[in-house]
């Protein structure tokens, strides 16, 4: 039997129809947009914190919340391991350098909980260093929420039996095979030394300034769904009217002539050769 970390039953069995999920998706989409104006126009910073399992689905959750943003506006933040440099500096500094400006989101696709979880485990970090960060977090946290920043953390649950899956899933798939390391992998033989530190991450980092809220995700479409629904609602955002805009008139005529076209280099027309040969009928 499948081992839910969080506990939650989650819906036995039941999985959204594709063409109600990509509706609803759709019509959150809209409203993360009306957030986007609401964040340009008040000047806030919001900081979202993606956390969980390998293939929880993490990283196709925010690639959902991203899809209509303006990269000036919304950024993924998904920091690779630290340098030689950044392993002297204090452990947040780096995570410092990317929080947002006035007017700005940061979605963090793992965060400064990877010291909670992946160094710990893996034996990446001191027990010193692993207390310190369950210590100094907290107060890192309520640190930035008193500046003003609106920060929301997600913890995508996904049960052994589903990560299994999804790990073979992207073994078998040329496209996707780039998604799976040997650090992945390596977490399947650590699965309740995994549970125990989320459990303890928990217990220091889940304070009412910045509480975490988990997300069953052996239902990908419902985790995403789930998730942004949930964003959208503890974000105090207000609907702001966009910008009345104009098409101007085209400047008029005044005898430009365009430079012979054997005077540049084109790209091939690799979409024509596609039609060679095809039936006239699909060729519109």
């Amino acid at each position: 039997m499948a081992k839910q970390e969080d506990g939650h039953p989650g819906r036995a069995g039941q999985k959204l129809p594709a063409a109600v999920y990509e509706a609803e998706l759709f019509r959150l989409q809209a409203e993360l947009v009306k957030v986007q104006e609401w964040v340009r126009a008040e000047k806030k910073r919001i900081v979202v914190v993606f956390e969980g399992r390998d293939a929880a689905g993490k990283g196709g959750t925010i690639t959902r919340i991203t899809q209509y943003l303006s990269p000036r506006v919304a950024r993924i933040v998904a920091l690779p391991a630290p340098t030689e440099r950044e392993t002297g500096q204090w452990y947040f500094q780096r995570y410092i350098e990317r929080l947002p400006g006035a007017g700005e989101i940061v979605l963090l696709d793992r965060s400064w909980y990877n010291r909670a979880g992946v160094e710990w485990v893996m034996g990446f970090c001191t027990p010193a260093e692993y207390r310190r960060f369950l210590h100094q977090c907290p107060i890192f946290e309520r640190l930035l929420v008193e500046d003003g920043i609106l920060l929301r953390k997600y913890w995508f649950s996904v049960s052994d039996r589903e990560q299994q899956k999804r790990f073979k899933s992207r073994l078998e798939d040329p496209m996707r095979q780039w998604k799976l390391s040997t650090m992945d992998l390596e977490s399947i033989t650590h699965w309740e030394d995994y549970s125990r530190a989320k459990d303890e991450m928990m217990v220091h980092t889940d304070i009412p300034e910045a509480p975490w809220f988990v997300v069953p995700a052996d239902d990908k479409r419902s985790a995403r769904l789930n998730a942004i629904s949930h964003l959208l609602g503890v974000i105090p955002w207000e609907k702001r009217p966009l910008p009345e805009i104009e098409i101007p008139d085209r400047q008029q005529d005044q005898g430009y002539v365009r430079p012979p076209t054997d005077l540049y280099t084109y790209v091939p027309d690799h979409a024509a050769s596609l039609l060679e040969g095809s039936d006239p009928k699909h060729a519109s």
